[in-house]
C-alpha cells in the first residue's frame, strides 16, 4: 500500500508543474518520457536486467502499456478542454468502477461488499468536493454540444485508466518495474515524435521536463508498478480516488486556490474510503 501511496501522491503533483510550466501537455510528456528512458537505460548494461526483457509474444503484449497510457491520458486532456474540470475529474474516475467489474473476469479477484462500499463512498466524496449537480451533469451530457464529446472523452479514460490499472496488475506479477517503466516511457516518447516536431519553444521552462521526467515519469511509475505486485486492482484503483484530493491540497498550497466546505465534506469521505481501503 506504501508503494502505491506514494505514487498516487507524486502524482498528484503533476497538474502544479503543467499550470507553472505553460508547455503543451504532449510536449511535457514526450520530454519527461525521454528523459525518463535516459535515466533508466544505463541499467540495461547490466546482464541480469538485460535477461529480464520479455521476448515474442510477450514482449508485443507487454508494450500495449504505452499506447493505452497515451491514450488515457490525452483523453483526459480532452475532455479538460472541452469540459469543466470538475466533470472531467468524474468521469475520469469512473476507472474503479470499471475495474470493480473487469477485476472478476480478467483477474479473479472477487468483488466484495466492503470494495463496493469503499467505491461508493468515495464517488460521493467526489461528487461533493467538486459541487457538482447530477441534474446538471446529466444535461450536460445529453445535449449533444461540446460538453458532451469532453464528458465522453472523459468516460473513455476511465475506462482507459480502467484497463491500465488491469494490465499492471497482470504484468507486475512477472516483470521488474525497471523494466516496465522502461518500455512504457520509451513507447509513450516514440509515439509522440511526429507531433513534437511541429512545435517550437521547448526551453521557456527546463525544469519542468527534469521534474517530470524524474518524479512522475520514473519514481512514481517504479512506486506504482512494485506497489501492484501486491496489491489487488480493485483496492489500487480505489486508492486512485486520493490524487484528486492531493491536487486540491497543493493548488491551495502553490496556487492559491480556494478550499470551501465541501471541499473539506468531500474530501473526508474519499480519505474515508481510502481508510476502508488500507484496512482491509
Amino acid at each position: 500500500m506504501f508503494f502505491i501511496l506514494s505514487a498516487i501522491f507524486l502524482w498528484s503533483s503533476l497538474g502544479i508543474v503543467i499550470r507553472l510550466s505553460d508547455i503543451p501537455v504532449h510536449i511535457l510528456i514526450f520530454f519527461s518520457c525521454l528523459i525518463s528512458t535516459v535515466i533508466i537505460g544505463p541499467v540495461f548494461m547490466r546482464e541480469k536486467y538485460r535477461r529480464l526483457i520479455p521476448r515474442g509474444r510477450g514482449f508485443l503484449s507487454f508494450i500495449i502499456l504505452g499506447p493505452l497510457s497515451l491514450l488515457n491520458t490525452f483523453s483526459f486532456f480532452y475532455a479538460y478542454k472541452n469540459t469543466t474540470i470538475a466533470n472531467s475529474v468524474l468521469t475520469h474516475y469512473t476507472a474503479p468502477i470499471f475495474v470493480a467489474f473487469l477485476a472478476p473476469i480478467f483477474l479473479r479477484e472477487r468483488l466484495t461488499g466492503k470494495i463496493v462500499l469503499s467505491v461508493t463512498i468515495a464517488t460521493a466524496g467526489l461528487w461533493t468536493l467538486l459541487d457538482v449537480s447530477v441534474s446538471g451533469f446529466v444535461s450536460m451530457a445529453v445535449t449533444g454540444n461540446r460538453d458532451t464529446g469532453g464528458i465522453l472523452a472523459g468516460l473513455f479514460s476511465g475506462f482507459a485508466y480502467g484497463m491500465l490499472v488491469i494490465l499492471i496488475r497482470i504484468f507486475a506479477q512477472n516483470y521488474h518495474p525497471m523494466i516496465m517503466t522502461f518500455f512504457q516511457n520509451l513507447v509513450v516518447a516514440a509515439l509522440l515524435v511526429p507531433f513534437v516536431g511541429m512545435e517550437r519553444g521547448y526551453s521557456s521552462a527546463p525544469w519542468a521536463f527534469g521534474v517530470m521526467g524524474i518524479v512522475h515519469s520514473t519514481i512514481a511509475p517504479l512506486l506504482y508498478f512494485r506497489g501492484m505486485r501486491v496489491v489487488t486492482a480493485n483496492r489500487a484503483a480505489i486508492l486512485g480516488y486520493l490524487e484528486p484530493v492531493c491536487a486540491i491540497i497543493f493548488g491551495a498550497i502553490f496556487l492559491g486556490e480556494v478550499i470551501t466546505y465541501k471541499t473539506v465534506i468531500g474530501g473526508a469521505l474519499i480519505l474515508f474510503s481510502g481508510y476502508l481501503t488500507i484496512r482491509d
